[in-house]
C-alpha cells in the first residue's frame, strides 16, 4: 500500500494534513480527512504497516457504552455509526455486532454509574437471591453471591488488524498517500505558516496541518517538537485467548449473539502491571468462577499477544491542539489508555475536523465534551481528572 509521496518542496503544493503514525487513530483520521472533498493527505508510518509494537494489533477488540464516566458513551455511540458507514464504504465488515453484559457486585459503584451512563437494563441476579430467575446466557455465567448482571445494545466483537487495513485502504482510495518505514524526527512551522514534517533519513514533507497519533511515542515526539509534556507512559500487557472447550465452539461466538462483557469488583484484586503467568492466572480463576464448564483454563491461553497501552495518570484521552510555535497547526491524539480502539473512527473525524477546519463540530452535533481531554487538565495537577471521574459511593 505504500506510495511515493510529493513532498510539496519542490514543485508541489503540499498536502492539507499529514498525519504522523498509522494505528487505528492515525488511519482513522486519514480516511476522515481523506473523505473531504479534493483533500490532500499523506499517512506515515515509523514502522512496517499493521506491525504489532503498539496497540491497534491483534485478532480482536470489544466495544460497549457502558462507563462509569458520562463523557465516553456519546463517543462510543458516534463510533458505532461511524463504524458502520466506514464498513458500507469498505463493502465488508469488520465489526460483528453482539448485545453487551456488564456484571458485578450489585452495590459497586462503578457499575451502577455504567449502567446509567449506557442505558443499560438489569436482567439478572445470583443465584442465591430470591429473586433468581433464567435469564440471557445464565447456562454460561454463573454470578457470586451478590452480583448482578445488565445487558445493552451497543456491543461487538472488532478484527483489529483488519480494521486498520481497512481504514488505510479506504484512505487510499480516496486518493491519500500512505508510506510505512518513515520515521518522523521533527515537526516545525515555517514562515509562511505551513508545517514542514522531517523524517530520520532526510526527507521533508510539507502541509498546511498536521496530526501526531504516536501511541506510546507520543510523550517523546511531542517534547521534541514543541517542548510540551505530556504524561504519557506506556505500559506493556497481554491479550489472551483461551480455548472454548469441546462442544462449546459455536455457543461462545458473536455470530451466535454470545454477549461481549465486562466484570467489575476489587480494583486490589486486578493488577495493570503484571505480565505472564501473573496476569494470566487471575484471569483463569474468574473464567473458572463465573463461567465454569465453558472455558478450558488448564492449559493456559491459546495466544498470548503483547500489546502495549498508552496510559495517562486520569485514564482519560488527549486531544488537542498542541499550542505553543505550533498553534492550531498541529492536532495530538494519544493517551487511549487501554480503552480507545473502540472510539477509533470517532477520534478519527475529531482529529481531522480539528486540524482541517479548527473545531471539531461532528463532536459537538454528537454531545461529545472535548474539555475532558485537553492537555490543559495537568497544569498544576498531575493527576488530571483524576478526582473528577472518581465514582463516589
Amino acid at each position: 500500500m505504500a506510495a511515493a509521496a510529493n513532498n510539496g518542496g519542490e514543485g508541489g503544493d503540499g498536502f492539507d494534513v499529514i498525519v504522523v503514525g498509522a494505528g487505528i487513530m492515525g488511519s482513522c483520521a486519514a480516511y476522515a480527512a481523506s473523505t473531504r472533498g479534493g483533500a490532500r493527505v499523506l499517512l506515515l508510518e515509523r514502522f512496517d504497516l499493521l506491525h504489532h509494537r503498539g496497540s491497534s494489533h491483534g485478532e480482536s477488540r470489544t466495544i460497549r457504552a457502558t462507563y462509569p464516566q458520562a463523557h465516553y458513551p456519546p463517543m462510543v455511540r458516534l463510533a458505532a455509526r461511524l463504524w458502520d458507514d466506514a464498513q458500507r464504504d469498505a463493502g465488508y465488515r469488520v465489526l460483528t455486532p453482539t448485545p453487551h453484559l456488564d456484571m458485578g457486585p450489585r452495590a459497586d459503584p462503578a457499575l451502577r454509574a455504567s449502567i446509567v451512563n449506557g442505558a443499560a437494563t438489569e436482567v439478572a441476579s445470583d443465584a442465591a437471591s430470591d429473586a433468581a430467575a433464567p435469564w440471557p446466557w445464565s447456562g454460561v455465567f454463573r454470578l457470586p453471591e451478590g452480583w448482578t448482571a445488565a445487558t445493552s445494545e451497543i456491543g461487538g466483537v472488532m478484527k483489529a488488524t483488519k480494521a486498520v487495513a481497512m481504514f488505510q485502504s479506504l484512505a487510499a482510495k480516496n486518493g491519500a498517500v500512505v508510506r510505512d518505514r518513515t520515521e518522523v524526527v521533527g515537526i516545525a512551522k515555517q514562515g509562511d505558516g505551513s508545517i514542514v514534517v522531517k523524517t530520520s533519513s532526510g526527507e521533508e514533507f510539507h502541509g498546511a496541518k498536521c496530526i501526531i497519533t504516536v501511541g506510546a511515542w507520543a510523550s517523546k515526539l511531542v517534547r521534541s517538537v514543541a517542548g510540551v509534556d505530556l504524561p504519557v507512559q506506556p505500559l506493556h500487557t497481554l491479550i489472551c485467548y483461551w480455548r472454548a472447550r469441546p462442544g462449546r465452539e459455536h455457543e461462545l461466538t458473536p455470530e451466535s449473539g454470545f454477549p461481549t462483557f465486562a466484570s467489575y469488583g476489587d480494583p486490589d484484586r486486578r493488577d495493570w502491571c503484571a505480565t505472564g503467568d501473573a496476569l494470566v492466572e487471575p484471569v483463569a480463576r474468574w473464567i473458572d468462577e463465573v463461567m465454569p464448564g465453558h472455558v478450558d483454563t488448564a492449559g493456559g491461553p491459546v495466544i498470548r499477544q503483547p500489546c502495549m497501552y498508552s496510559m495517562t495518570p486520569d485514564e482519560d484521552f488527549i486531544i488537542d491542539f498542541v499550542g505553543g510555535e505550533l498553534g492550531k497547526d498541529v492536532v495530538v491524539g494519544a493517551g487511549f489508555s487501554g480503552h480507545g480502539f473502540k472510539m477509533g473512527p470517532a477520534v478519527g473525524r475529531i482529529l481531522a475536523e480539528m486540524a482541517l477546519d479548527g473545531e471539531a463540530r461532528t463532536a459537538a452535533e454528537a454531545g461529545v465534551e472535548l474539555r475532558h481531554f485537553r492537555i490543559g487538565r495537568f497544569e498544576d495537577n498531575p493527576e488530571g481528572n483524576l478526582a473528577e471521574n472518581k465514582v463516589k459511593n
